[in-house]
């Protein structure tokens, strides 16, 4: 039992400084992690609040806006070949779905919704009000897709 004190107590201790600083300065402290893609297209699902939608809509707005933006030369490839689709009816538990289609998929480039509007918008309260309405709108990731074309009908 003493064991189990001492753990907790030292665990405790090692994350107090992080709690003790705001969310968005932790977030901003930890090392941003690269979302990248295999093969030539991915369908990506998420499940948005019914009463989040325009904020999950500012969301996609301020992605497209940061893509445009970018200088990196693969946004530009990004940006061309991303469209988001709203599902015309409301999940059954209300929630709204998004899906997100890409092809063709930018090969070791970095799609994480975060990190490509971070690295135009770069005002700490900018950035923290975008990830509030992004996790907010959020009611969960569905699923992730990719993989390669095995039949394309138009060809």
């Amino acid at each position: 039992m003493r064991q189990l004190v001492g753990l907790l107590l030292a665990g405790g201790i090692v994350l107090l400084p992080a709690f003790s600083q705001g969310h968005g300065t932790v977030f901003a402290q930890a090392a941003p992690q690269k979302t990248t893609f295999t093969g030539e297209m991915v369908v990506w699902a998420f499940a948005v609040n019914a009463d989040k939608t325009a904020d999950y809509e500012q969301v996609v707005a301020k992605l497209k806006d940061a893509l445009s933006k970018s200088e990196r030369p693969e946004a530009k490839q990004q940006l061309a070949g991303w469209k988001v689709m709203k599902n015309a009816a409301p999940q059954p538990d209300g929630s709204v779905l998004y899906i997100h289609v890409i092809s063709p998929v930018v090969p070791d480039a970095d799609y994480s919704i975060v990190n490509i509007v971070y690295e135009v918008f770069k005002e700490p309260a900018e950035q923290q009000a975008f990830y509030d309405a992004y996790r907010g709108s959020l009611k969960a990731a569905l699923f992730l897709v990719q993989g390669s074309v095995t039949h394309d009908f138009s060809k």
